[in-house]
């Protein structure tokens, strides 16, 4: 019991650091040893969960709006849709560390796996955070919003742990969040095509 409170502390310790003090917050996490494995399971499994998990509750409780219309979809097409999104969450992260890493010498950068990692999930967190609001999806929008924040988080974590001269750190963040932005759509658009022909059946 101790070690899942001194986690969950963890957890709370970071999600707050790096939201109110990112800065700072990076040169920790740029110090830390860790695994990739290690920040799935402590990190990346919980939080992502949390827009999947709101927008199952949301979507189910109140429906969706859009132009003057609502929807309420199916346990099973809401079930769906929350897994696929966790799921993408999860991949997506992974395929964000890659192209961040790959990318690293075209920038004079200093290629690393869990640097690369590192940037790509806590990053992320805004977004995850702010996913709360898919509780209430009129709110959804909110939330989508203050997970523009990941953007600057990737600002200012990418240079420092992946070791971005100056001239080069601007194109590089600019090539990372333009990878973000495909990979949220090619996810969301990927979901659609899933669950759009599930939903109609039932």
């Amino acid at each position: 019991m101790e070690g899942n409170s001194n986690n969950t502390t963890g957890l709370i310790e970071r999600i707050k650091g790096i939201l109110m003090s990112p800065a700072a917050e990076w040169d920790k996490i740029d110090a830390e040893p860790d695994t990739i494995g290690n920040i799935y399971s402590r990190y990346v499994f919980p939080l992502a969960a949390i827009p999947a998990v709101a927008g199952f509750i949301g979507s189910t409780m109140f429906g969706i709006s859009a132009l003057g219309f609502t929807y309420r979809p199916s346990i099973g097409s809401a079930a769906t849709t929350a897994i696929l999104q966790y799921a993408g969450a999860l991949i997506g992260v992974y395929v964000l560390a890659l192209v961040i890493d790959a990318l690293a010498p075209t920038f004079e950068a200093t290629a690393n796996r869990i640097q690369a990692f590192k940037v790509a999930a806590y990053s992320a967190t805004a977004s995850w955070v702010a996913g709360i609001f898919n509780l209430i999806p009129a709110l959804s929008v909110i939330g989508m919003l203050l997970g523009l924040y990941s953007l600057y988080l990737v600002y200012l974590g990418l240079p420092k742990l992946m070791r971005a001269p100056e001239g080069k750190a601007v194109g590089y963040v600019v090539a990372a969040v333009v990878t973000m932005i495909v990979l949220v759509f090619a996810i969301s658009l990927i979901i659609s095509m899933i669950v759009s022909p599930f939903a109609q059946g039932l």
